[in-house]
Order: C-alpha cells, then structure tokens, then sequence
C-alpha cells in the first residue's frame, strides 16, 4: 500500500495547532508503514521528520480544488490529509480527510495568515455547512480528532462514512514536574480570537493580584492594548511567539496553563500541559471535559469569579500535586503511536475496499 500525507499545511518556522499534529502524526505512522510526505515548501523540511517527500501545490491556492488531478501522477493508492478542503475530483486513490472542529461556522474571522483572496472564499465557505458536507462526503472516509467533533459530524449529519477518531497527541516527555514552584504564574497558549475568550482571563487578574499570566502567542496591537485596559498594572505578560523550548520550560515552572475558550475541536496546549504535569485551569466545554478528565480543574467561561476560584483550588494544601500526577496520567492516553495505529485501520481498510471493489 503506497501512502501519501499530506504535509502541506506545515508552518514554516514555528508549529500551529494542525502543523503539530501533522508532523506528529506522519512521524508516527512512519514508524508503522512507509509513508510519503507531500509537503508545498521546501522550507517545510526543517519541520518535519525525515521521510521521503514529492513537492505539491500549496494548499490555500486557487488550483487546490484540482489538486487530486495534480497528486494523481504521485500513483498512491491511498492519501491522508490533516484537513478536509483536499478537492477530490478526478482522483485515482483512496483518500481520508480529517475535521477538527466546526468552530469558522459560528466564529466567522478567517486565519490571518490567509491571502485577501482566498479570506474570501474562505469566508463564503463557511457561510453554509453544504460545502463541508459535500468535501467529507467525497473522500473514502473521514477521520475526527475528538469524540467531541465526532458527535457534531454526525449531529449535523456531515458524511455517511464511518468516523474515526484520531486524536491529537504528545509524545513523552523527558520528566514530569515533581514540584510547585514559588513563583505564582499562569500561562495561556493559543489565538486571541474571539472565541477564545481571553478577555475573561485578563478580568480574572483582578481577583488574583499574586499572579502573572504569561501570554505565549503573538499578539496584534489591538489584542495586547484591549487586554491591557482590562487587566490589573503589569499583571499581564506578552512573549509575542515562543520557541518549543521557551514554551516547555514556562510550563515546567508554571503554577497551572489557563484557558477559557468557549469552543475547541480539541485543545493541544491543554494536554501538551498536563504531559509534563502543570495542572490545567479550563472552560468547562465538552471537549475539555474529554480531554481533561478528573485531572482538570473546571470553570464557568462567562464569570470572572469562577476561573479565579479554580485557580485558588489548586492552592490548598496538596492539590496541586495531586491534580499533576492525574495530568500525568490523563495525558499518557494520548500518544502519537496511538493515533498513528488508528489512522493507519483506516487506511488499511479503504485501500482494501478499493481493490475489492
């Protein structure tokens, strides 16, 4: 069986949420298969594992909707991609797509790092549910990173096909913390979109006046003067973009990883946290819930009040240590080799069904 991934949608220089789980999950399946990557870049390299490579058409071009005629010289029999806007006509393989979230359907801005022409499309794109369902509908089957979206793909009736969950993952860490720092600090990882709701977390401050919270992403001038004027003098801390290991040692010495997002597909930061044992304050969503379990600590994301007394919860005597060693163990069910064995089921199975049929 020839595989080929789709790796188009790495980042050049710094991993994104779907460029992490695109390099963890190929690095994995290469482990139990050969595999090919498709990456755009060549720049895209230095990201990735190293595996043998064809150069494709970037992903958020025009052409993308013809991109199957353009892989079909490549002779896979079946092709993988992180995402589900791969146009399947004309293709000669078997194809898997793959959706995070529905998240663009009811928080419309488009990725920033978009070209105006294609923040256009992709603004239309989700304007309905009828183009996603006629994508997923068109692969041979789809895969989901959380029961989370799973449960949405079929309540919104997305695809006939069966849904498979391939989870978003951490390798092991090096060493868990065995210890709470002096130092009281929060740290957020993620966008300042909306729907992330990191207002709330720079209101909370007021409640907490011993603690910093340390903001990892880069930030627009808006953002950072918005949450500036909602949260207490010098209680906030703006990295503008982090470094793998800039990130891992601020979660080693973190009091706990906040987030009061409103909606996720899954939430990487979160469990990325509780591999190396920093507790994790979040929004009581569903997905966190499933991510999280008993280790998390849980929040109401409309009240200020309720992520301050979370955070407090992890003060008394004991709790910290023992919400860390829960993390620990939470996160251990979410492996790339794990993932990697479901995907490469599915795989398997379509590659089966094609020849049969």
């Amino acid at each position: 069986m020839k595989v080929l991934f789709d790796c188009r949608y790495t980042r050049i220089g710094r991993h994104d949420g779907i460029s992490r789980f695109t390099a963890g999950l190929v690095a994995a399946l290469a482990e139990l298969h050969p595999v090919t990557m498709m990456i755009s870049d060549t720049r895209q390299l230095a990201m990735l594992p190293n595996l043998p490579w064809v150069l494709g058409p970037s992903p958020t071009g025009l052409t993308e909707p013809f991109v199957s005629l353009f892989i079909n010289k490549f002779g896979p029999d079946v092709v993988y991609t992180p995402m589900q806007t791969m146009g399947p006509w004309g293709r000669r393989f078997g194809l898997v797509t793959t959706l995070h979230d529905l998240i663009y359907f009811t928080n419309r801005t488009p990725p920033r790092n978009l070209p105006w022409p294609v923040r256009i499309i992709w603004r239309l794109y989700h304007l309905s549910l009828a183009p996603q369902r006629g994508l997923l509908r068109s692969a041979d089957e789809n895969v989901a990173v959380s029961e989370t979206t799973r449960q949405l793909m079929i309540k919104n009736r997305l695809t006939p096909h069966p849904i498979t969950i391939v989870s978003d993952a951490v390798d092991e860490p090096a060493a868990v913390r065995t210890a709470l720092s002096e130092t009281r600090t929060l740290v957020y990882m993620g966008s300042f979109m909306p729907y992330k709701n990191v207002d709330l977390l720079a209101r909370a401050m007021h409640l907490l006046p011993e603690y910093t919270l340390h903001l990892l992403s880069r930030a627009g001038d808006a953002d950072r003067a918005r949450l500036e004027r909602l949260a207490p003098q010098n209680s906030l801390v703006f990295h503008n973009g982090v470094s793998d290991d800039e990130y891992h040692e601020l979660l080693s010495t973190a009091t706990a990883l906040v987030t009061a997002s409103r909606n996720e597909g899954f939430g990487l930061p979160v469990l990325e946290s509780m591999a190396v044992g920093t507790p994790v304050v979040v929004s009581d969503i569903p997905v966190f819930k499933e991510i999280g379990g008993d280790a998390a600590v849980y929040f109401d994301p409309s009240r200020p009040q309720s992520m301050a007394t979370a955070v407090r919860t992890i003060e008394e005597a004991g709790e910290w240590m023992r919400r860390s060693e829960r993390s620990v163990a939470q996160a251990a069910g979410f492996r790339w080799r794990h993932s990697a064995a479901a995907l490469l089921v599915v795989l398997t199975r379509v590659n089966t069904t094609r020849r049969r049929d």
